[in-house]
C-alpha cells in the first residue's frame, strides 16, 4: 500500500521554505490563525503531565516511573497551566528539539510551558505530526532565543507567527487515518525486533556469565565464593572488591551542559556517544574547554558505569579512539589496575548475569534507583591468574561474535524503521504523498496499548525534570 502512494496531480508554492510546494487546494496560514494561546490556571488537582522529544506529551507518572529521579514540580499548583484533551504543549526550552505534542489527556504542565489551543477547522492529530516534524523543528530552532543552545526558548508571539500548512478538514482526516494505520504496523515491528533483542542479550549474558565465574574448564574443582548472587568459583580463583583492583578511586564526570562541539577540545563523553559496536560515534561530537576537562580525562581501558536514571549500571569499555576524552557527571570513571585485572575482563563481567543479580540486590537496599561510587567500589569481582583472563577474553571474542552481529543487525533495522517512519510522515502531512485513497481503503482497527519502546541512552525523565527546574527557577 506504501509503494503505491502518488503525488497530488496540481502543486504550488507554500513560500514557506520548512513546508516547500503543497497541494493547490491547501491553506497556509500562520499559527496565530490556528491557535489560541490557552492560560488557564488553578487546577491543582489535575495530574501532572510533561512533554516530551520521544513521544509528546505523556502522563508523568509514566515518564518517572524508571528513573531515579522524583517529581520536580512545586507543590503549589495552583499556578499550573491546565491541558484538556486536544490541546497542544510544547516545552520553550526544547521545541527545537520536537518536545511538542497534542494532549490525549487532560492535566497541568509547569507554568513555563506554553499550552494552544486548535481553532475550528484543525483536526488536532494532524498538526501533532505536523508539528513533529524534523522540518518543523529546525523551524522553531529558527525561531528560538537564548545565550546558549540549553537555554532557547520559543516564545508563545514567536510560535504564533510561524507559518503551516491546512489541508481541508476531511483531508485531515484521512491523513491521521493512514499514518496511525503506519505507525502501528511500525510500532508491532520494532517491539518484536526488540523482543528478539532481549532474547539474544540474554543468551550472551549467559555465554559470559559462565565464563567469567566458572573459567573455561569444565572439570575443574571450584569452591563457594561467599557471595549468594555469585555461586561457586574456581578454587584458585579469588574474590576482591572493585576498590582494591583499581588505580585510585572511583571518579564522577563534569557536571556540566555539553554544548560546545569545538574539535580542538576534549571530547565530552555521553552514553550516547557509544555506538552498538562499542565505538564513539562521529554524529554526536561534543567538548569541553580543556580547563574544565583536565581533571575528568580518560585512558584507553577505562570503564565508565552509569550512575542513574533508565541506564544505570549499563558499563562501557573506553575505546583507543576515545584516549584523552573527558566524560559526563552521570558516569563514574573505573580506571583497572592492569597487573591485577585486565580491563577486558572487567568490562566483560559487568556484562554478566552475576553483575545484574548485584545491581538489583544493590537497588533493593538502596530503595532507589541509583548506584554511585561507593556501591560501585564494594563490587565483588571473581578474579582469575592474569594470563587466565587473557585466555577468557580471548574465548568470549569467538563466542559472542554471532550474538553481537544479530543484535547489531536488529538495532540498525530498528533505526531504519524509525528513519522511514520519520520520512513518511513528514512527506504526508507536508502534502507530497496523496494517502486519501489509501485510507479510504483501511480496515477498521481498535485502538491498543502502545508497545514498549526502549529508552534512549539517556534517560528522558533525567532531561525532562532538569529543564522543568532551569524554567522555574
Amino acid at each position: 500500500m506504501i509503494s503505491n502512494l502518488k503525488p497530488y496531480s496540481a502543486m504550488k508554492d507554500s513560500g514557506v521554505p520548512w513546508i516547500g510546494d503543497v497541494p493547490e487546494h491547501w491553506e497556509v496560514l500562520p499559527n496565530r490563525a490556528l491557535f489560541t494561546e490557552v492560560k488557564e490556571r488553578d487546577h491543582p488537582e489535575e495530574q501532572m503531565l510533561s512533554v516530551t522529544i520521544t513521544k509528546g506529551v505523556i502522563r508523568q507518572s509514566a515518564l518517572l516511573a524508571d528513573s531515579s529521579k522524583k517529581d520536580s514540580s512545586n507543590q503549589d499548583k495552583s499556578a499550573y497551566k491546565l491541558v484538556c484533551s486536544g490541546d497542544i504543549a510544547y516545552n520553550k526550552m526544547r521545541a527545537w528539539q520536537g518536545a511538542v505534542g497534542v494532549s490525549d489527556f487532560q492535566g497541568i504542565v509547569s507554568p513555563a510551558y506554553v499550552v494552544q489551543r486548535p481553532r475550528g477547522d484543525v483536526h488536532s492529530r494532524y498538526i501533532h505530526y505536523l508539528l513533529r516534524t524534523p522540518s518543523f523543528a529546525k523551524e522553531a530552532e529558527r525561531w528560538s532565543y537564548g545565550i546558549t543552545s540549553d537555554m532557547w526558548s520559543l516564545r508563545p508571539e514567536h510560535f504564533k507567527m510561524i507559518y503551516g500548512c491546512l489541508p481541508p478538514l476531511p483531508e485531515q482526516a484521512a491523513i491521521v487515518r493512514y499514518i496511525d494505520h503506519v505507525d502501528r504496523r511500525i510500532r508491532r515491528y520494532i517491539h518484536a525486533k526488540q523482543k528478539l533483542i532481549k532474547l539474544l542479550e540474554e543468551q550472551k549474558q549467559a555465554i559470559i556469565h559462565r565464563a567469567v565465574t566458572c573459567g573455561l574448564d569444565p572439570n575443574v574443582r571450584l569452591k563457594p565464593s561467599g557471595v549468594e548472587w555469585l555461586g561457586d568459583v574456581p578454587e584458585h580463583w579469588g574474590i576482591r572488591r572493585l576498590r582494591y583492583l583499581i588505580e585510585g578511586k572511583l571518579t564522577y564526570g563534569a557536571n556540566t551542559a555539553a554544548e560546545h562541539t569545538n574539535p580542538l577540545w576534549p571530547r565530552y563523553l555521553r552514553i550516547t556517544d557509544f555506538g552498538l559496536d562499542g565505538r564513539i560515534r562521529r554524529d554526536t561530537f561534543r567538548s569541553l574547554p580543556p580547563e574544565v576537562a583536565k581533571d575528568y580525562l580518560v585512558k584507553a581501558g577505562d570503564i565508565l558505569l552509569a550512575r542513574s536514571g533508565a541506564t544505570v549500571g549499563k558499563a562501557f569499555l573506553v575505546p583507543v579512539e576515545a584516549e584523552k576524552s573527558c566524560f559526563a557527571g552521570y558516569l563514574i570513571r573505573v580506571r583497572p589496575c592492569r597487573t591485577l585485572i585486565e580491563p577486558q575482563f572487567l568490562f566483560a563481567y559487568t556484562q554478566s548475569t552475576g553483575f545484574s543479580r548485584w545491581k538489583n540486590s544493590t537497588f533493593i537496599i538502596a530503595t532507589i534507583q541509583n548506584i554511585g561510587a561507593d556501591k560501585y567500589a564494594d563490587l565483588p569481582v571473581p578474579l582469575p591468574p592474569i594470563l587466565e583472563q587473557y585466555d577468557i577474553v580471548r574465548f568470549l571474542r569467538q563466542a559472542t561474535n554471532a550474538t553481537l552481529a544479530a543484535i547489531e543487525l536488529a538495532q540498525r533495522e530498528i533505526t531504519l524503521l524509525r528513519e522511514y517512519r520519520t520520512r513518511l510522515i513528514a512527506d504526508v502531512v507536508t502534502g507530497k504523498l496523496d494517502v486519501r485513497e489509501a485510507a479510504a481503503r483501511l480496515p477498521e482497527e481498535a485502538d491498543e496499548p502502545e508497545p514498549f519502546i526502549e529508552a534512549d541512552a539517556l534517560s528522558e525523565a533525567e532531561e525532562e525534570t532538569e529543564v522543568v527546574e532551569k524554567l522555574e527557577e
